[in-house]
């Protein structure tokens, strides 16, 4: 599939654990959509926001909050359900249509995993960018790295709060569009 001129580039925040230690019960859930678009033509990166969204299989703990800065009572006065999320996506961006991305295939699997337990359809194409690993060949490097380091590498900083899905959103579109060029 060809690369759309638009791309949809999201980055996930999930309920976690210290030690990836999941309670019994309980499955790792989305709660932030921290999703932007670049428009490859301008170079453009706009529509970055974060989507809150209310755990469905699990509870959100204070490791979690720690490193996420996502409270239960932020998801309260804030969060949608996982299926209004993709829906809004769908409305606010076509997604549908577009390439989307992510630094890695954490969000991808993560996505698709959640639509198929609730039955929702995905909000997203089949077409994805790994930009994790579009960085390792544009660089010739041998084992990947996380986003911080690649932005170093471009020698640029990072914009925003590590582990806010917007502000990753937005710097993973800042070095897909550096190695699109």
């Amino acid at each position: 599939m060809k690369t759309t001129n638009e791309i949809i580039i999201i980055d996930l925040e999930a309920t976690c654990w210290e030690n990836d230690r999941i309670p019994a019960g309980q499955k790792p859930d989305i709660i932030e959509i921290g999703i932007c678009e670049l428009d490859r033509t301008n170079k453009a990166i706009s529509k970055k926001q974060s989507i809150y969204v209310i755990p469905e299989r699990s509870k959100i703990n204070k490791f979690c909050t720690d490193l996420t800065g996502i409270t239960p009572k932020l998801i309260e006065e804030k969060g949608i359900y996982f299926e209004e999320a993709c829906e809004k996506i769908r409305d606010e961006y076509h997604s549908a249509q577009l390439t989307w991305a992510g630094f890695g295939d954490f969000d991808k699997e993560q996505i698709m995993e959640q639509c198929d337990y609730l039955g929702i359809e995905n909000p997203f194409s089949g077409n994805y960018i790994n930009i994790m690993h579009r960085f390792k060949a544009y660089n010739g490097l041998y084992k990947m790295m996380g986003l911080k380091r690649a932005l170093k590498a471009l020698n640029m900083d990072f914009e925003g709060n590590h582990h806010n899905g917007a502000d990753d959103a937005y710097n993973a579109a800042r070095v897909l569009r550096e190695i699109l060029r």
